[in-house]
């Protein structure tokens, strides 16, 4: 679809975080145009994990249906020792669960929460697409807006939200702050048919087993035909600016002394490709005049909270209060940028937190898991200020 050369907001990255924000930007009344690097709307990856608060975006957004009708609704979330095998805690997904957050828990694959926001764009008014479409080039001289994609085609739109991930295209005009950092931390990932899982700490779970600086993320996914994998191990052959490191003999050594239903995971996961981990440090701006930044490409964190499309959701639901609020770009972007900047740093430092605290060794693993172990698996005090974002938080922006 050819979109228009002027439209209101012009979004840089056609992925979940760039997606929703053009149905944010959509009900206010204004025109978004997306623009898409790749050839097709698509996801990399597997499995995603949607907590409370975005479930509770996705409903603002008017697609949570759509959502609901391939994800799948895990009992619970254990946390399991990768060595010895016992129960650490958990987290029960029950009613109580939902009456205290107001939506449940659900996983589900990175395509078919993508398909669910394409969806309803396609079917909105005023959002346009367009794929293929490189940004090169973004000037922003007084009150004009000029962006030039590497087909040479030229937009000048109202505005511009930069959407376009970790490796921000966008990003690098406002602030030119270089690339993310590589935590090294490296991901193999993958899916296998639910039947040739064995039932070692139930299917119907969302489970995390952590190990000394190593942990695996096993939950099933469309409808519960599929087992989402993901082994992640901090890597000792690191390279900088290399790609000759965490391979799959170090994922081979790094699990060889895990008990038996991680062992058995991790032989049946994904090798054909992995995925190093980074991100960056919080900053204090990510906004120039009428250009702002969403998603990954303000705030990349860690996976470690399973929040990252969540708080591209939230973003892109606070960008559209802030729009319907303010009278002009600067002011609905500086408002915006206020709301989200404190919770979205204070996500990307937890981030990393909880990766130090699930991969303890020694004294500090078992401290961990003897404390964990007291808890209470309906005491929900901890997820509190991380599952209940969305309600007075949103009419507040």
């Amino acid at each position: 679809m050819t979109g228009p050369a002027r439209p209101d907001v012009l979004i840089v990255g056609g992925g979940i975080g760039g997606l929703a924000t053009a149905l944010a930007v959509a009900a206010t009344g204004r025109r978004a145009h997306v623009v898409e690097q790749a050839s097709e709307f698509a996801e990399i990856g597997a499995g995603i994990q949607l907590a409370p608060n975005a479930m509770r975006m996705l409903e603002r957004l008017g697609v949570v249906n759509r959502v609901r009708q391939d994800c799948f609704y895990p009992q619970g979330a254990l946390l399991m020792n990768a060595l010895t095998g016992d129960r650490i805690t958990a987290l029960t997904f029950d009613d109580r669960f939902r009456l205290a957050f107001g939506q449940p828990y659900v996983v589900t694959h990175r395509h078919d929460l993508l398909d669910a926001l394409l969806q309803g764009c396609v079917e909105a008014p005023g959002i346009t697409l367009e794929t293929s479409k490189r940004v090169d080039h973004l000037d922003q001289v007084g009150d004009e807006l000029l962006v030039r994609c590497a087909d040479g085609s030229t937009y000048r739109p109202k505005s511009v939200v930069g959407a376009d991930g970790l490796w921000s295209t966008v990003r690098q005009f406002v602030l030119g702050d270089g690339p993310p950092k590589c935590r090294q931390h490296v991901a193999y990932r993958g899916t296998i048919p639910i039947d040739s899982v064995a039932n070692a700490a139930g299917v119907d779970n969302v489970v995390w087993w952590i190990g000394p600086r190593i942990h695996l993320i096993q939950y099933p996914i469309r409808r519960g035909e599929l087992y989402n994998q993901v082994a992640v191990f901090e890597s000792d052959q690191y390279v900088p600016d290399s790609d000759n490191w965490g391979l799959v003999d170090e994922l081979e050594t790094r699990f060889r002394s895990v008990a038996a239903p991680v062992a058995e995971g991790v032989a049946k996961i994904n090798r054909d490709r992995r995925w190093a981990l980074f991100d960056r440090d919080p900053i204090e701006n990510w906004t120039s005049g009428r250009v702002t930044l969403l998603g990954d490409a303000a705030h990349p964190m860690l996976q470690y909270l399973a929040q990252g499309a969540a708080q591209a959701l939230e973003d892109a639901a606070a960008l559209g209060c802030a729009l319907e609020i303010c009278d002009s770009y600067e002011a609905a972007f500086s408002r915006y940028q206020a709301d989200r900047l404190p919770r979205t740093s204070s996500l990307q430092i937890w981030a990393r937190r909880m990766g130090e605290i699930v991969h303890f060794d020694g004294v500090g693993a078992i401290l961990r898991d003897e404390l964990l172990r007291s808890r209470a698996e309906d005491d929900f005090r901890y997820f509190e200020w991380l599952y209940s974002y969305g309600g007075d938080d949103l009419a507040r922006a």
